[in-house]
């Protein structure tokens, strides 16, 4: 049983964390925060990739009061050399005589590794502090290293009845500035932001991140069969900026119009396995996969939207409801036949917040 000052020093520790939102890919997010004789000592959170393990900043900052004190830590500390070295060693070292562990790293390399070397060392470890917080937190992580594939979220603005826009290919306003903000954060938390032609030809998209200091920009994925994507698009004309990667279907491509993306520094992917116009998403994730995606937000359109759901590939949805009602049998909804998962597919661990006028909601599929 932990008590009152160990919660609030494990939620230090998921506060530090989430300050590398976004920035630490393909690593997890972690705090740490070093407590002796009940005051916080020593603190730091990971970085970027490559930079110092944030154990290792919280025993830097904590110096010779590290000796005897307790640890707490969102992740199971690495044991392995990787960019950086293990933390368990630097631990050892400092004297530390008491880790907190939230969760237990699902990474193969470590997974209880880490933790029985410390025990073996004669520190004293527990786990389990705030493990559901943890593992939200890291849920990309643990979804990518776990199963290879990125971890896909799909988000959607809609009206309460459902509409994504007046009419099909119509560019349509629906949610608030407010919650145009929180999209930018949002796409700031992925490593890939992927939307289909059709929203492409419809909103002429840029796609990137703007207003959330110091984000990464995330890879632009565009799902374009047939290269229909115009060469004079925003998307194309800033390639040279931003990263930008059009998946399309070899059988359906005109090598003109493959050249004239290539001039605009567009990057190509070839998709095998297209049906009906649509790229199939297993293999539009073993792509990016393959290029050290770990996470992508799925932003539009219909039949994207649908068909990634359909086939059980997406992990947590990004919901905005905007206060309007459109009617009619003219607007165009977000969602199509979903078959057989239209029964099964529920949304778990939901949280709901009102983001200026629109109701924002979000939960796992999985």
């Amino acid at each position: 049983m932990f008590d009152p000052l160990e919660n609030r020093m494990m939620a230090r520790v998921l506060e530090l964390a989430e300050r590398a939102i976004g920035i630490t890919s393909p690593n997890p997010l972690v705090g740490a925060v070093v407590v002796k004789g009940g005051f916080e000592v020593g603190e730091g959170y990971h970085r970027r990739a490559g930079a110092p393990h944030a154990e290792i900043v919280a025993l830097r900052q904590a110096g010779k009061k590290a000796r005897g004190a307790t640890l707490f830590v969102n992740l199971e500390p690495c044991c392995h050399h990787g960019r950086t070295p293990p933390c368990v060693e630097a631990i050892i070292t400092s004297g530390i005589g008491r880790v907190v562990v939230a969760m237990r790293d699902p990474n193969p390399l470590v997974r209880g590794r880490g933790i029985n070397a410390l025990r073996r060392a004669g520190i004293k470890v527990e786990v389990g502090l705030m493990r559901a917080e943890a593992r939200r937190l890291n849920e990309i992580f643990i979804h990518h290293i776990t199963t290879g594939m990125p971890f896909v979220a799909l988000k959607l603005a809609q009206t309460l009845d459902g509409a994504i826009a007046a009419a099909p290919g119509m560019r349509t306003a629906i949610t608030s500035s407010p919650a145009l903000r929180l999209t930018h954060r949002l796409r700031s938390s992925y490593d890939a932001v992927m939307v289909g032609i059709s929203t492409v030809l419809a909103d002429d998209p840029l796609l990137n991140v703007r207003g959330v200091r110091g984000a990464k920009q995330p890879v632009r994925v565009i799902l374009d069969s047939h290269l229909n994507i115009p060469p004079g698009s925003k998307l194309a004309a800033t390639a040279g900026q931003f990263p930008t990667l059009v998946l399309y279907d070899p059988a359906g491509a005109a090598k003109q119009r493959m050249d004239a993306l290539a001039q605009k520094k567009v990057e190509l992917a070839p998709v095998e396995g297209a049906s009906g116009g649509l790229l199939p998403p297993r293999g539009v994730l073993k792509i990016l996969a393959n290029r050290g995606i770990t996470s992508v937000l799925i932003e539009g359109g219909k039949s994207v939207a649908t068909s990634f759901l359909r086939k059980g590939t997406v992990q947590r949805l990004h919901l905005f409801i905007a206060p309007l009602l459109m009617g009619g049998a003219g607007p165009l909804h977000g969602l199509g036949d979903l078959g057989k998962l239209r029964k099964r597919l529920k949304l778990r661990d939901l949280e709901r917040r009102f983001v200026g006028p629109d109701t924002y909601v979000t939960g796992r599929l999985d």
